[in-house]
């Protein structure tokens, strides 16, 4: 075949959606397309300078970093998760909902609260001193700014992933399975390494695998306790050196870095696929837990629970009372908030716009075209967003440049920053970042939607438009909103790319919080970020409260309890 038959036959398949989402991807992937091109433009001088100082030191504390996080969120997520769904202790039900919690707290807030707690200055160590009459000279205390701080840090706040789709693995295996064990003869600790952690594997990994992207990308923890690791690196880069490109191409070596742990994750599955083979999903067993056992299950749920949310928490009260609450109602505050929701409403609202149109294109579209541009649209959570940044800012200053000089040249006026100083840069940044947040829930709801449904629609002469408003979007109207919430509170808590695209004299909560804490003004940070937790628990609520029901047979079960106690 020809050529031109080829092209003929390509350009056949694409339907109108596949046209869409095609455009669409194509603006989305313009970040991650500048970032990678930028390998192919000649090093600069600076890279001999990186070479002889700080990039071993760049690779070495990110790979610890990382290294660290993931077997902190591994044993605290997987194992709190089978505590809570397999054994049965005082202050279970408690511990169920409560361990989710510290999702809602940024890692950089947990560190400008514990550097505040536990710094030289700080309350603890000053008891100790006075206490015992101790110089400092006297008595040695770990210090909270360093890479073992960052590790516990982002430890306490990445744990909740883990355990969150452990757990959902958890309640979703078949009681067969571990009855199967128990008859072979295997303890309970034996049937969890040998059972149940095998069948929960895909999940757990999903979950280590948002950790892993998650602690890549964080800015504002390694910034504040100044360790160096690819993202400060970047940031110093371009801000200290002012060596856009470097930063371009560091960021390159970063992404890749995630692409390839991602692969290699996924390529250790191979073709190996989990199944459960059963429909007896009944009330799962229930191990008693007695004496010492059940006093190290309630401390092992309750120390990460504790650290993670209720002390930085009460830090943040206390701090929010000493820097007095009446700053809550301050023009100044007001119009920070203000100026923080709006532009997370609008980031959400249309985020969630282009959601859906990605996954309703994915399911009436025949084309492969269409199901490519969603998955390759969506990659941009996989991407921190201080490279988001990077590769945001150097098109849209390279068309300022070109707009204004023309503008001089013809016209004798100046353009200013059209494209890169306004709030549209940052929130096409949202969108990239945060798009696979939304896709995924509106995902899962719409294929709850059975296709009998769409061909009643078309029987009675709908398009899929009219689909989509007459028969899905009243079915979806939840799952649209949990999405925009999940959203707004990411955007919300959002740091590096906001850092660096907000416009002049434009600041968020997240912004003022991380230039409070710089200038060492840490009891005033605690109200921005008291807010900023106070926001993330809604999603954090809504998300217990969808697990407490997702499990095959809830109802069932329930009505079986009820009855039950009915009887008795």
């Amino acid at each position: 075949m020809t050529f031109a038959s080829h092209r003929q036959r390509f350009l056949s398949t694409l339907d109108g959606w596949s046209w869409l989402t095609l455009t669409i991807c194509g603006l989305l992937i313009i970040p991650v397309a500048v970032v990678v091109s930028s390998i192919f433009i000649p090093l600069t001088d600076i890279w001999a300078h990186l070479f002889e100082t700080v990039l071993q030191d760049y690779i070495l504390n990110t790979l610890q970093l990382t290294l660290g996080v993931l077997l902190g969120t591994f044993f605290i997520g997987v194992g709190t998760a089978w505590l809570v769904t397999m054994c049965r202790f005082p202050g279970r039900r408690l511990f169920e909902w409560a361990l989710f919690l510290p999702m809602a707290i940024p890692a950089y807030v947990l560190a400008y609260n514990y550097t505040g707690l536990l710094d030289f200055a700080g309350p603890v160590q000053t008891l100790l001193r006075d206490f015992f009459g101790w110089s400092r000279s006297d008595y040695w205390f770990p210090e909270i700014r360093s890479l073992g701080g960052a590790i516990t840090m982002l430890t306490l706040v990445l744990y909740p992933y883990v355990y969150m789709l452990s757990r959902s693995a958890f309640l979703e295996q078949s009681v067969c399975v571990l009855d199967v064990s128990r008859s072979l003869g295997c303890t309970p600790h034996q049937a969890f390494v040998r059972v149940a952690l095998p069948l929960a594997r895909p999940s757990i990994m999903g979950g280590l695998a948002l950790v892993l992207m998650e602690t890549l990308g964080d800015f504002g923890t390694v910034d504040y306790f100044a360790v160096d690791t690819f993202t400060t690196g970047i940031f110093r880069i371009w801000f200290g050196y002012g060596e856009v490109t470097a930063a371009a191409q560091l960021s390159a070596v970063l992404m890749m870095f995630i692409f390839i742990l991602l692969w290699v994750e996924r390529a250790s599955r191979r073709k190996a696929r989990f199944f459960h083979t059963t429909n007896r999903y009944q009330a799962l067993p229930n191990y008693q837990l007695k004496g010492i056992y059940s006093i190290g299950a309630m401390l092992a749920c309750l120390i990460p629970a504790t650290l993670g949310f209720l002390l930085p928490v009460t830090i943040m009260l206390s701090w929010s009372v000493t820097s007095g609450m009446n700053e809550l109602f301050s023009a100044e505050f007001i119009t920070l908030g203000r100026s923080s929701m709006m532009t997370a409403l609008v980031a959400a609202i249309l985020t969630t716009f282009i959601a859906l149109i990605f996954v309703y294109a994915r399911r009436f579209s025949q084309s492969p075209i269409s199901r490519l541009s969603v998955r390759i649209g969506t990659l941009g959570y996989a991407v921190p967003g201080i490279v988001v940044a990077v590769g945001l800012i150097i098109p849209m200053g390279w068309l300022d440049n070109r707009l204004d000089h023309w503008a001089m040249d013809n016209l004798g006026v100046s353009t200013g920053l059209i494209f890169s100083g306004t709030l549209a840069i940052l929130i096409f940044a949202y969108l990239v970042r945060f798009l696979a947040v939304a896709c995924n829930g509106l995902e899962a709801s719409l294929d709850k939607i059975t296709p009998s449904m769409d061909a009643a629609s078309r029987s009675l002469g709908l398009n899929s438009l009219q689909t989509l408003r007459r028969v899905h979007l009243p079915i979806m109207w939840g799952s649209i909103l949990n999405a925009t919430l999940l959203v707004f509170v990411d955007v919300m808590k959002e740091l590096p790319a906001t850092l660096v695209l907000r416009p002049f004299n434009f600041n968020t909560l997240a912004v003022r919080a991380y230039e409070l804490a710089s200038d060492e003004r840490l009891t005033e940070t605690g109200l921005p970020a008291l807010i900023i937790v106070l926001l993330g628990l809604i999603p954090v609520i809504i998300l217990n409260h969808s697990m407490t029901r997702s499990r095959p047979g809830h109802r069932a079960m329930a009505k079986s309890q009820a009855l039950k106690r009915v009887k008795i």
